[in-house]
């Protein structure tokens, strides 16, 4: 099966019906409980990560200023963000990756424009609507046991950095989770599409990216590659994508310019120190 999460190339849905041909099977799909485009303008665009985006939704939704103070003192005026003001102020331990500062300049950078300064409502819920509630939901009323994914280690990001091996149990569902190529570094896989005549999508192939997820996902570290892939070789996604995600696009490129500008004005202080 596959989800189809109202943001989808044209590239991906060509490559499944290959598959279904070469290998005889076919490929059933589900549509999204809520779309990314009605997500978007529902809830708020991704910014950032899933989890800052969810702290942050958090913070809007209590009229945050984006104020400096600390834990206690923030708290007690917005007793009901109590996870969400721990982000905020890096009170999960030095160096945990649930502090804002995990993100360098971030917080600085809230302070100085907040998103309402810009009108942009902020939320991770696009990804809970398109996929990960529609899986939840297929797993228990088909009442499948095992789960198998195509996550690798190598490539990073939350989802790779989230698991230590290649099985788990989903907490949510208690259905079992394999992942066969969780530790195949790029030459193992590599191997493994010549000895078997795997034949990869064309976003791979042919528009050159990396990784695929929800087309032009602001939460992509390279969503601008992606951009310029998108305007190239599908064009009408692409300016679908530019009108869904916009805001976000702006506060993201806003943010950083801000972290390049820091960036060069410390290494210009340190220069001038030596």
């Amino acid at each position: 099966m596959w989800f189809d999460t109202g943001l989808e190339y044209e590239a991906t849905k060509r490559h499944i019906k290959e598959l279904e041909l070469k290998y005889g099977i076919e490929i059933e799909p589900y549509k999204a409980d809520v779309p990314i485009p009605i997500s978007c303008k529902r809830y708020g665009q991704p910014f950032i990560s899933k989890k800052a985006s969810g702290y942050i939704e958090r913070l809007q939704k209590h009229g945050f200023q984006w104020e400096d103070g600390s834990f206690e003192e923030l708290y007690a005026r917005y007793p009901r963000c109590k996870a969400a003001l721990r982000w905020w102020c890096n009170e999960w331990g030095e160096g945990s990756r649930f502090n804002i500062d995990h993100t360098e300049y971030l917080k600085e950078f809230m302070m100085l424009y907040p998103p309402e300064s810009v009108g942009i409502r902020i939320s991770p819920k696009c990804c809970d609507g398109a996929k990960k509630n529609v899986l939840h939901k297929i797993i228990n009323e088909r009442k499948y046991d095992l789960n198998i994914s195509g996550i690798r280690k190598f490539e990073g990001g939350a989802r790779a950095t989230a698991y230590k091996g290649c099985f788990d149990e989903d907490e949510d569902t208690g259905c079992d989770n394999y992942r066969p190529i969780f530790w195949y570094m790029t030459g193992t896989k590599a191997l493994y599409n010549r000895c078997f005549g795997i034949t990869n999508s064309d976003c791979y192939g042919r528009y050159g990216l990396k990784r695929t997820g929800c087309a032009g996902c602001p939460f992509g570290q390279e969503f601008e590659e992606e951009l310029n892939a998108m305007k190239k070789y599908e064009p009408i996604l692409y300016t679908a994508v530019n009108n869904i995600f916009d805001k976000s696009y702006m506060y993201t490129r806003m943010f950083n310019d801000f972290r390049k500008a820091k960036k060069a004005d410390e290494l210009l202080k340190r220069e001038a120190k030596t």
